[in-house]
C-alpha cells in the first residue's frame, strides 16, 4: 500500500471532535522532527525561518461527530451532534465512544418501519448494549464523552480513496509532509505550521492563534466540498482548489494569480472555485492577511464516505512546498 495512504488511514482513524482533539494532536507531536508549542486553546504549532513577513498553513484537527449529554434509564446514551451534517445519515450508524477508561461500541437504531411510522432523528439514542443506567454507568461512560462514526477505509478503482473524517485529516497530513520537505531549507520568511482546533464548531483555534500572532498570508488547507450546480466544473481528480468563494470569505484574487503562475512553472494541476461552508482562512484575512484557502475536492463531505483523490492530495503536498520554498 502506497506509504501516504497508510498515514492517511492512520490519521483518519485517530478519534477527536471539535473540543476533543487530544488524542489527534498527541499522534502529530509523535510525528513532528521539530521543536513545537501547544497553545492555551490546544492548537499544536511548529515555526520554521525568520524575517519580517510572515505566513501560516493551517489545517484543523477536529473531527464531526457527538457529544454524549446524558444516560437513560434503559441503558440508552442521550447526544447533541458537534458540526453540521445531515441528521439523516445518524440512522442505522456504527459509532465508537470515547471515554476516559476507553472505547465502547454502539449503534443509532431507529424503529423499524413495520412497527412505527412516526420515527424522527429528534429521539435517537445511542445504544451500547446495556439494560439500564447503573450498567452504562460501570462501563464508564458519562456526560461530555464523545462519539465518531466508525470508521472504515476504502480504496475505489485504485485512485479515490473513502474514510470518515478526511476532512481534514488529509490536511493535517499535508502539513506534516511539506514541514518535512521544507525544515532545513533557508526559509526567508517566518513560516507557521498550525494545525488547530474547533473549525468545525466556528473556527476557535484559528482565531485564538491569528489574534496573538501577526500574518501576512494565509492557507487554510482544508476541504472542498463538491460535487453540485454550485460548485461547476471542480471534481475529485482534477487536482487542488483555490477555494476562492466560500460562506465566510471571498479570498485574494491576486493571490490566486500568483499561485495559478506558480502551478503552471511547475506543471502543477490547479481547479478554482466557490463553495459554501467556510475555512480557518476567513479568520486570518479577518486580521489582515492575504488569504487562499487551498484545498481537495471531497465527494459526500461531512459524512462517513468522504472522498478525495490520492493523485490529488500528492499534488497539494507539491503545490504547498512550492509555495513556501519560493516565498509566494
Amino acid at each position: 500500500m502506497d506509504r501516504l495512504v497508510e498515514n492517511l488511514i492512520e490519521l483518519c482513524s485517530v478519534p477527536g471532535v471539535s473540543g476533543r482533539e487530544e488524542n489527534v494532536r498527541q499522534r502529530l507531536i509523535e510525528k513532528l522532527k521539530v521543536p513545537y508549542r501547544v497553545d492555551n486553546v490546544g492548537n499544536l504549532i511548529v515555526e520554521l525561518g525568520e524575517g519580517e513577513k510572515t505566513v501560516a498553513l493551517m489545517a484543523h484537527m477536529d473531527e464531526i461527530g457527538l457529544i454524549v449529554t446524558g444516560v437513560n434509564n434503559d441503558g440508552t446514551l442521550n447526544f447533541r451532534k458537534i458540526g453540521g451534517f445531515d441528521d439523516r445519515i445518524l440512522a442505522g450508524s456504527h459509532v465508537q465512544i470515547i471515554t476516559e477508561s476507553g472505547t465502547l461500541e454502539g449503534v443509532i437504531g431507529i424503529t423499524p418501519p413495520h412497527l412505527s411510522s412516526q420515527q424522527t432523528t429528534e429521539n435517537l439514542r445511542i445504544d451500547i448494549g446495556c439494560k439500564n443506567k447503573q450498567e452504562a454507568e460501570a462501563l464508564g461512560v458519562k456526560a461530555l464523552d464523545y462519539a465518531v462514526f466508525k470508521k472504515h477505509a476504502s480504496l475505489l478503482n485504485g485512485e479515490f480513496f473513502a474514510m470518515r473524517s478526511l476532512d481534514d485529516r488529509f490536511g493535517c497530513l499535508a502539513l506534516l509532509e511539506v514541514l518535512n520537505r521544507v525544515k532545513d531549507e533557508k526559509l526567508k520568511r517566518r513560516v507557521y505550521f498550525v494545525w488547530t482546533v474547533q473549525e468545525e464548531i466556528g473556527l476557535k483555534g484559528a482565531k485564538a492563534f491569528v489574534a496573538s500572532h501577526r500574518i501576512d498570508v494565509c492557507y487554510a488547507v482544508d476541504s472542498f466540498a463538491c460535487c453540485s450546480s454550485l460548485t461547476g466544473d471542480v471534481t475529485v481528480g482534477k487536482g487542488p482548489v483555490m477555494r476562492m468563494l466560500d460562506n465566510s470569505a471571498f479570498a485574494s484574487y491576486e493571490l490566486m494569480k500568483e499561485i495559478l503562475n506558480l502551478a503552471e512553472k511547475h506543471d502543477l494541476p490547479v481547479q478554482v472555485g466557490v463553495t459554501g461552508g467556510g475555512t480557518d482562512g476567513s479568520v486570518a484575512m479577518e486580521f489582515g492577511a492575504k488569504m487562499v484557502p487551498v484545498t481537495l475536492a471531497v465527494r459526500y463531505l461531512h459524512t462517513p464516505a468522504e472522498y478525495i483523490s490520492i493523485k490529488d492530495l500528492k499534488n497539494l503536498i507539491e503545490l504547498l512546498t512550492v509555495l513556501i520554498v519560493e516565498n509566494v
